[in-house]
């Protein structure tokens, strides 16, 4: 945590970074996460400037990943965390290699929460098309046996940035779905799109729901509060330095050591 030179503590900042390009997205994450900050902790966010509306492919969270680690190269020794806010974590095993804050991704962040509510959590989403890239973030999590379910509506959606309530009759359905087919403990509602939907819903649905966006705003405080150490070996040890040609100066710097 900062601190300033009198001594005192200064304000805990926190750094959410939209690898997606939609400011509307961004300010969705950022109003849910600002509803459970801790008083004075001060969130700043950033959209990623370039890439895809919203990532819903493999392809689209390799380049999301990137733009993360440009963001970071550029705020890292600003803040005390951050938070990679797409729910498949892109970019996130990357981060925690370069930098020496504590990264929370919030597909992370919203299952691992949902784990101290329950046995299993089902993750409900808006479109087929992320399932594949859900399932193997929940595989690179280590937590399939604690995954009951990847629950996603079908059919198209008129705005990315509205679809939590065109949607909202139909993912609360589905919730009940996960519950009562899958015997779903905890619902995870996923993907950035849907950052705020949890603390609407929550009434209608009869087991705990987590707002991914808000779990990792609540992780990502704590972690910058315990102030852990970075690796010195393992398998997320910054990498030895290497040289390399076109990336963004501040990264390539990183990734140099220089």
């Amino acid at each position: 945590m900062n601190v300033h030179e009198g001594g005192g503590a200064a304000a805990m900042r926190i750094l959410l970074i939209n690898p997606n390009t939609s400011q509307g997205l961004t300010e969705r994450l950022a109003a849910a996460a600002e509803r459970v900050a801790a008083p004075g902790t001060v969130l700043e966010s950033v959209t990623a400037k370039t890439g895809v509306p919203y990532i819903s492919t493999r392809t689209e969270a390799l380049i999301g990943g990137l733009s993360v680690l440009e963001v970071l190269a550029e705020r890292h020794h600003e803040v005390d965390a951050a938070i990679v806010a797409a729910f498949g974590d892109p970019g996130l095993g990357a981060a925690r290699e370069l930098f020496d804050i504590p990264v929370v991704g919030l597909a992370e962040a919203g299952m691992l929460t949902a784990c101290m509510l329950g046995g299993r959590f089902s993750i409900v989403t808006f479109a087929e098309a992320l399932g594949p890239w859900y399932r193997e973030c929940v595989a690179w999590h280590r937590l399939e046996s604690r995954c009951a379910s990847v629950r996603m509506l079908d059919g198209n959606f008129a705005s990315i940035i509205d679809v939590q309530e065109e949607k909202e009759a139909l993912l609360v359905e589905l919730a009940h779905r996960a519950i009562k087919d899958d015997e779903a403990d905890v619902v995870v509602l996923a993907g950035a799109p849907l950052a705020g939907l949890a603390a609407k819903v929550r009434d209608r649905i009869p087991v705990p729901v987590v707002d991914c966006a808000e779990a990792a705003m609540k992780q990502a405080e704590t972690l910058a509060a315990l102030r852990p150490k970075g690796p010195q070996c393992g398998s997320f040890r910054r990498p030895a330095a290497k040289e390399s040609i076109g990336l963004a100066p501040l990264l390539a710097a990183r990734i140099a050591h220089r």
